[in-house]
């Protein structure tokens, strides 16, 4: 028994991995024996550690002809010690390798590399990482630019159902397309409508009351909602609840590669996909901006009425006196641009879709945002036009 246990010991001894380092002329020679298992590896971390950190220069020659077994903790210890060499400008040669081992290391390798790489980038000037963010984001601009530019192009051409000519417009397909951002979008739209119109005049006539001119609380909502906030808040509320949509239809049939399959078939994707849904907003958003428009002021007349005594005939009145056609048209004019902008910026998130979940959730945010964004600039950008030709 006795004998039995001092030869078990040895076993273990002659399996444990151990390491040996030999100085030589132009560098040093270390040499691997023993078992590099996951079960062992941790005996000789601490050593590789300290090897790593170890001020060398000119070539490190790593001797695996002794090693009895391998796996993937081991190969990660060495491949570890290589790439710190290396970084360090020490050239390294690994030999003795067995044959079966090779992929293992090549495996590993690849997947040590990005660590490293990501190192390196840490150690970047700040700089470098600052300009080399915004030549990225004017290169990606650029892009999306010339693809919204295919896109808005292909839908003034037509539909562009098959390749190389044109054929009928799928009315079938816009008017779908319609009921589906348009009246069911109706609800959403006038209810928070009406509540942003009743807030604005609730303050505006607490805030004129000092000055006993609580009527011209009306003035206040109806020019502020009919030039600026009923479609700006209606496009708003489009891009957050169709644009999404768009994306992440557009989006999923890129990822299950439909849109392939509707190139393989001789069919243009713009047109089958992307065409219907331009169209039906281009003609929804604008009665929409209508509805969105009446129901502000009917919650601005019902809080005007109860907070201020204005009855509803004073309040029409008085509207009618202070808005003019040109204000009314100033905020419906703005309508169709958004649609077609929130609609290309959703269609263009929607290609960029690549194969994974986690991608089409980047994009479906991505057009909501970008979508938002862009829609405010235009209609900063129409308020100075008006105000350049007195509109």
């Amino acid at each position: 028994m006795l004998t039995d246990t001092v030869s078990d010991a040895n076993k273990q001894m002659r399996a444990a991995p151990q390491i040996s380092v030999t100085e030589e002329e132009n560098g040093a020679r270390l040499c691997l024996s023993g078992r590099w298992t996951t079960h062992s590896v941790n005996q000789i971390d601490l050593a590789m550690r300290k090897i790593e950190r170890s001020q060398r220069s000119g070539f490190f020659q790593i001797d695996m002809s002794d090693v009895q077994g391998l796996d993937t903790a081991g190969a990660w210890l060495i491949e570890r010690l290589r790439q710190s060499l290396e970084s360090d400008n020490v050239a390294v040669e690994i030999t003795g390798l067995h044959a079966s081992w090779q992929p293992l290391m090549q495996e590993v390798a690849k997947a040590y590399a990005p660590i490293t790489q990501r190192k390196k980038d840490k150690r970047d000037f700040f700089l470098t990482t600052f300009f080399a963010a915004i030549g990225e984001g004017v290169f990606s601009m650029y892009k999306d630019f010339k693809m919204s530019m295919y896109i808005l192009g292909s839908t003034i051409r037509g539909s562009q159902m098959k390749q190389g000519r044109g054929s009928g417009i799928s009315m079938p397909a816009i008017v779908h397309q319609m009921h589906r951002m348009g009246v069911g979008a109706i609800p959403i739209v006038m209810l928070m409508s009406t509540i942003v119109g009743a807030i604005i005049a609730q303050q505006g006539a607490f805030q004129l009351r000092y000055f006993g001119a609580e009527i011209f609380v009306v003035d206040l909502v109806g020019i502020l909602v009919l030039r600026e906030l009923g479609v700006l808040l209606t496009a708003i509320m489009i891009a957050g609840r169709s644009g999404s949509a768009i994306t992440a239809e557009i989006g999923s049939m890129k990822m299950r590669e439909e849109t392939d399959a509707l190139k393989v078939m001789g069919l243009n994707p713009v047109g089958v996909l992307v065409f219907p849904r331009l169209v039906a907003l281009v003609i929804v958003l604008p009665l929409l901006t209508i509805l969105a428009d009446v129901a502000a002021l009917l919650g601005a007349g019902g809080v005007a009425w109860f907070y201020s005594n204005i009855s509803p005939e004073a309040f029409i009145a008085r509207l009618h006196d202070a808005v003019a056609l040109n204000t009314y048209f100033a905020g419906l004019i703005k309508a169709p641009f958004m649609a077609m902008i929130i609609g290309i910026m959703a269609s263009v998130e929607g290609l960029k879709v690549g194969g994974s979940a986690e991608s089409l959730g980047r994009r479906v945010t991505a057009s909501v945002v970008k979508s938002i964004f862009v829609v405010i600039v235009i209609d900063g950008l129409f308020a100075m036009f008006y105000a350049a030709i007195d509109f």
